[in-house]
């Protein structure tokens, strides 16, 4: 009965199936393409010896879809959705691109070299005034959903149409070049070799991970999510978790803006972020996490995203074209559809089931028979 009871709480922790998927490509990679495990150590000229290969670029690479994802798995776990996430990035790049150099002219954009650490606004006030905006977003976004009592769907479709249009408007609809390299270092700076982003990440989740279990704001986001009426009558502010999700899931999105931009060293409001509202759903859903809400696993979540990057990267290194990705996302899709259903539910129980030796069987029915009589 050990082993049985192990194999089954192994398959019922919500970090067996991204975990499990995680080792599949990584498998798959070892047999089909054995350079994607090379790394080697680069010298940069301006952020010293780092590591680089195809497992660095994985982890950089996921790390705003992971910060999304973060967010994500908090609105979800109250039974709402933020399709909005995409636009937030865009909104959160174009604060950061804008105050950078907001009235410096033309002429800096003729000389590269003067417009290189030329700005009119300090590197902190730039990093606060991106994140207070997309704070603000996720504000707006809650709003809309707590005291508006529009459906999250809708309420966060308002913010995905209408925030690259504002993203737009800030930015004049100009694609912005960013020149200031002291920005550049929150997507290409380098920590003991390791990528910013990577830390960034790995911050962020253990804070919401001590917000959400070690405080009794978890336990609200999760009975919010089961039963949001139950949980009025039970004396939760119902209206206030929510809120904290949304706006928790801005902040987020809002750092990923700062990433993304500063990453490509440019603020494109109509494509940065594109689709990313998408794939952070589906690593939250990956990661166990119900869209009916309830019980949620934030470094579930982070793992989902780390799949979808490592089975992007796979399908690139195999040689797939770009314009063929989206049709291999789909049918990673249909596979976590397929691995959440309830048959194969059932079939992991059966499974389960099948592996309990007969002695323990009868044993067990043989001590409920004693305990009868």
């Amino acid at each position: 009965m050990k082993n049985y009871s192990l194999l089954n709480r192994i398959s019922q922790n919500r970090l067996f199936l991204p975990l499990g998927a995680l080792v599949l490509i990584l498998v798959f990679d070892a047999i089909y393409a054995p350079g994607f495990f090379k790394l080697g150590v680069m010298q940069d000229a301006d952020w010293g010896p780092h590591l680089y290969g195809n497992l660095i670029d994985v982890l950089n690479d996921a790390a705003p879809l992971a910060l999304i994802a973060i967010g994500m798995t908090l609105v979800i776990a109250t039974g709402g959705i933020d399709l909005s996430v995409g636009a937030v990035i865009a909104i959160s790049g174009a604060m950061g691109a804008v105050l950078i150099n907001p009235a410096l002219g033309n002429q800096l954009r003729l000389n590269v070299e003067a417009a290189r650490n030329a700005t009119n606004t300090p590197l902190p006030i730039i990093v606060l005034a991106g994140l207070a905006a997309g704070t603000v977003c996720g504000l707006w976004n809650g709003f809309l959903v707590t005291k508006a009592r529009i459906p999250p769907i809708i309420a966060t479709l308002v913010l995905m149409v209408g925030g690259r249009g504002l993203a737009q408007l800030i930015t004049n609809g100009q694609i912005m070049t960013i020149y200031y390299t002291p920005y550049f270092w929150f997507g290409n700076g380098f920590i003991f070799g390791i990528p910013v982003s990577i830390y960034i990440v790995l911050a962020v989740a253990l804070l919401a991970w001590v917000v959400v279990r070690k405080t009794s704001i978890g336990l609200f986001l999760e009975s919010v999510g089961i039963n949001a009426k139950a949980s009025y009558y039970s004396g939760i502010n119902e209206q206030n978790v929510k809120l904290f999700a949304y706006a928790l899931c801005g902040f987020c999105g809002a750092i990923a803006g700062l990433i993304l931009s500063s990453y490509v060293h440019s603020e494109d409001a109509n494509n940065i972020g594109l689709y990313y509202e998408l794939d952070a759903i589906l690593a939250v859903v990956m990661g166990g996490t119900s869209l009916a809400g309830g019980r949620f696993s934030i470094f579930a979540s982070v793992v989902g995203a780390i799949v979808i990057w490592t089975f992007t990267l796979t399908v690139y290194t195999l040689g797939v074209p770009a314009n063929a990705l989206l049709a291999a996302k789909a049918v990673l899709v249909m596979l976590v559809i397929l691995l959440y259903s309830e048959y194969f539910r059932r079939f992991m129980n059966r499974f389960s089931e099948s592996k309990v030796p007969q002695y323990d069987i009868a044993e067990q029915k043989g001590t409920q028979h004693g305990t009868a009589n």
